[in-house]
């Protein structure tokens, strides 16, 4: 039986691609994401079969980023795919708009806080304010949160640090940068195990590269499972 902490990442070229990863987990996962990689590739398609046809939870990973009235309009249109999670970007101009977009809908909207591939050098290549990265995103994450903020994607390392804020009593955070032991990082710079993340806060974590990329990828999904549980 599949457990919906863990969200595999359908990191493939195509909804083909995608649609045949799905079958090879089975029943052994229920809950998939799909990024802007796939966009162009059918990605919306998929997202409604999944859903609609084999009753899986879709996690639509666009990480929006607009003036207010562009953001509203475009979680209306998602929220009729009937999606469980959406990302937009954390400022709180667009939380609130996303928010007002999904009106209505049982769609989740999740702030990205900091993404998990960022570091220090990269935040002072960007202009980002001084200051430590957990605290950043500590602080992203409250400000979200107060523009309505379903949840909030953050790094495993970042998790516990928000899973303490007031604000976020009831929200939800996500995690990706999670990393069976033994895998390589891959793009990923702030990262932890499954098992280290659920202890550190998470509600889900998101696992792509390792599973989709193995030579048995239900074995590997199977193994991040046990790790969750053990």
């Amino acid at each position: 039986m599949s457990d919906d902490r863990l969200i595999v990442a359908l990191d493939v070229p195509n909804a083909l691609d995608g649609l045949k990863l799905a079958e090879t987990l089975g029943d052994a996962v229920g809950f998939y994401k799909i990024g802007l990689g796939m966009l162009t590739g059918g990605g919306l398609a998929l997202a409604d079969e999944l859903k609609r046809e084999h009753g899986k939870r879709i996690f639509l990973d666009m990480k929006l980023f607009d003036i207010g009235a562009t953001i509203e309009a475009a979680v209306r249109g998602l929220a009729r795919y009937d999606l469980d999670f959406l990302t937009v970007h954390g400022d709180p101009h667009v939380v609130r708009a996303a928010k007002q977009g999904a009106a209505g809908r049982p769609l989740r909207i999740l702030a990205v806080t900091i993404l998990t591939s960022l570091d220090r050098a990269d935040l002072d290549a960007g202009m980002i304010k001084p200051g430590d990265l957990p605290d950043l995103v500590a602080e992203r994450a409250g400000r979200a949160f107060d523009a309505g903020a379903d949840g909030v994607i953050a790094s495993p390392q970042e998790a516990a640090l928000i899973r303490g804020l007031p604000e976020a009593a009831g929200r939800l955070i996500v995690t990706p940068g999670v990393r069976p032991k033994g895998s390589a990082l891959g793009d990923q710079k702030r990262v932890a195990t499954p098992a280290e993340a659920v202890a550190c806060g998470a509600d889900h974590i998101v696992v792509g590269r390792p599973i989709w990329a193995a030579h048995d990828p239900r074995a590997a999904a199977e193994a991040v499972l046990a790790d969750l549980r053990g």
